[in-house]
């Protein structure tokens, strides 16, 4: 569990800087994507900066340093039994992958937005890839 959760950790990218996208791509009315990008960017830090706290803490409760609460417990268990931790889920966009699945299609969601903050508003959209497909 150990390993899986430091292999997470390492393939995580740092936080969006919303303030800094924002300044780059405003709200306009004559391009909508922009609102669009900033609510999943948003969408998307609030998810990661739940894994990177548990995973974090995961550590921290192998090594002796943090007492292991019951959801810190489950997470740990459903990592150790290859699935994705439901306190994950509950702050994620639907799915039904297994964990490592899960984290390879959420680092590929985290490069999608990216690759859009650094070479602008893309000629197609990855749809499923959206957090919030309705917006």
């Amino acid at each position: 569990v150990g390993e899986a959760a430091s292999d997470i950790l390492r393939r995580m990218p740092e936080q969006f800087d919303l303030v800094q996208v924002q300044k780059r791509y405003p709200t306009m009315y004559e391009e909508s994507m922009n609102t669009v990008l900033v609510q999943e960017l948003t969408r998307f830090n609030s998810l990661t900066r739940v894994i990177v706290a548990t995973l974090k803490d995961i550590q921290k409760a192998i090594q002796g340093l943090l007492l292991m609460s019951s959801d810190l417990e489950q997470v740990f268990l459903s990592i150790f039994n290859g699935k994705t931790p439901a306190m994950w889920l509950a702050n994620s966009y639907p799915s039904l992958k297994p964990l490592g699945g899960y984290t390879n299609d959420l680092i590929e969601r985290l490069k999608f937005f990216q690759a859009w903050i650094d070479n602008g508003i893309p000629v197609t959209f990855w749809l499923s890839g959206i957090y919030f497909t309705q917006a």
